[in-house]
């Protein structure tokens, strides 16, 4: 199953199938590049390291902390409700 979306036909309108399968995309897309884009923005994820396994690391550590970002703003979110 391809995960990119499919342009429109030059000079025809795009299908009503094409124009739905774009919009799965793009909703799933949405959802998955704000933690990459928090984590390359503010919190400056660069990865310079050798190998794999410290590359993986280092990521999985930069996730983790986002997540406990999130979890501390959700949190505190919900308390005061």
């Amino acid at each position: 199953v391809s995960h990119i979306h499919v342009k429109k036909p030059k000079g025809k309108p795009m299908s009503q199938r094409t124009a739905r399968a774009n919009a799965r995309k793009s909703a799933i897309r949405a959802k998955v590049e704000h933690p990459f884009a928090m984590l390359k923005g503010p919190m400056k994820l660069f990865i310079r390291t050798i190998g794999i396994k410290r590359a993986e690391a280092a990521i999985t550590f930069a996730a983790m902390a986002y997540n406990m970002k999130r979890w501390v703003w959700l949190n505190g979110r919900t308390a005061s409700a």
